[in-house]
């Protein structure tokens, strides 16, 4: 079995055989080429003006209502612009403006809030983080202990945030506060929005295993932000977390990453000589049609989420499953790649580079970001299952 890339469907109608037809010539002539198939990370610097062609051609938010200046594309149109842009081994602009964010401020945000940042996570000009995590307030993230003290026209926030994915380049960050310490957990949580480059901030970058800084860790030291920042309720944050947590975990649980990897397995073994072996065929071949069922899932769950009929298991099973499949598939194109797996020197396929360890690395990301496999599977026996 061989498909292009992540296009795992072949069912477009005229309409939509045309707009990929469009959308593949248009990234073949706009896309840096020194972006194409980088074995390693493309940080949120070198990622602008790719997002700023995108942006310019009104393709950078397909999800987005025209009125807030999106593309107001239909949802195949959504998976054909991802689907294309994976196939050309192009990177996929930063999320959490453009799917988190943005998003929950469209939902929430009031009307300044709204014409203050949606521009700029459009045009890519203001990167976004997430500030969730806490040491002892990762999976538990109900047990964050960040403070945030209204004092009249302001909060004062004091605490601590770390494992933020893009927090060493940010210009702003959407963080989840405790306003409330008398009642139950999640009932004293509020988000706020806090400029990064605020009195009292102090970031530090933490290295990953692949060698980039792409995490950071905040410090907040009676760091003051306008009240006028809080979005939604306060109080509310809880109920805004887990809108935001259900649209990463549709993110996170995607099938185009373990499509990718699955190819690179077949290219790797046959580098490597482990195609001739009958087995790792067998695998590959039971993977794929692992990945088949899941995307036909996948697209089914999205448009049930695109109507917002989409049951409160599917975000969790989407991610359990996606997260997993797309990790064993790293780990697959690691046992077929010999010494070269191992080494960390990056392997050259055809005219790609590839960094086989360092993928299967970041492929950890897909059963923890946005909460671990083992946080999935709690809520879809609590809250579906009704299990004690």
């Amino acid at each position: 079995m061989n498909w292009d890339n992540t296009t795992l469907f072949s069912d477009d109608n005229a309409e939509d055989a045309a707009f990929r037809h469009e959308v593949r010539g248009w990234i073949a002539d706009h896309c840096p080429a020194d972006l194409l198939n980088r074995p390693d990370r493309v940080d949120p610097v070198e990622i602008k003006p790719w997002h700023r062609r995108l942006f310019e051609r009104g393709w950078i938010a397909p999800h987005w209502p025209r009125e807030h200046g999106g593309m107001g594309a239909t949802l195949k149109q959504q998976i054909i612009l991802y689907e294309e842009i994976n196939r050309a081994g192009a990177p996929t602009p930063f999320q959490h403006g453009l799917n988190l964010a943005g998003p929950i401020i469209m939902q929430a945000g009031t009307p300044a809030q709204q014409a203050r940042h949606l521009p700029g996570i459009l045009s890519g000009d203001v990167v976004w983080c997430q500030g969730y995590s806490e040491t002892g307030a990762g999976s538990d993230l109900a047990s964050l202990k960040t403070r945030a003290v209204l004092e009249g026209d302001h909060f004062v926030v004091n605490g601590h945030k770390m494992w933020t994915t893009n927090g060493p380049w940010a210009d702003w960050m959407f963080a989840l506060v405790r306003t409330d310490t008398e009642g139950p957990r999640q009932a004293g949580i509020s988000m706020l929005l806090i400029d990064m480059k605020s009195p009292g901030l102090t970031v530090q970058p933490i290295k990953s295993l692949t060698g980039h800084a792409e995490f950071a860790q905040e410090f907040f030291d009676n760091v003051k932000v306008p009240r006028e920042n809080l979005v939604g309720t306060l109080n509310g944050g809880w109920k805004l977390a887990n809108i935001v947590l259900g649209n990463e975990r549709f993110t996170t649980g995607s099938p185009r990453a373990a499509a990718l990897r699955l190819n690179k397995a077949r290219e790797v073994a046959r580098l490597s000589g482990a195609y001739d072996d009958a087995l790792f065929r067998q695998q590959l071949a039971h993977m794929e049609i692992e990945l088949l069922a899941f995307s036909a899932f996948y697209h089914h769950g999205a448009a049930l989420h695109a109507a917002g009929k989409a049951p409160q298991s599917m975000g969790p099973v989407m991610k359990v499953f996606g997260g997993d499949l797309s990790h064993r598939a790293a780990e697959l194109v690691m046992q077929v790649s010999g010494a070269l797996g191992p080494s960390l020197q990056r392997v050259q396929i055809g005219n790609d580079l590839h960094d086989i360890a360092g993928d299967l690395f970041a492929s950890r990301i897909s059963v923890v970001g946005g909460g671990t496999t083992e946080i999935q599977r709690n809520i879809i026996s609590k809250r579906v299952l009704d299990l004690p």
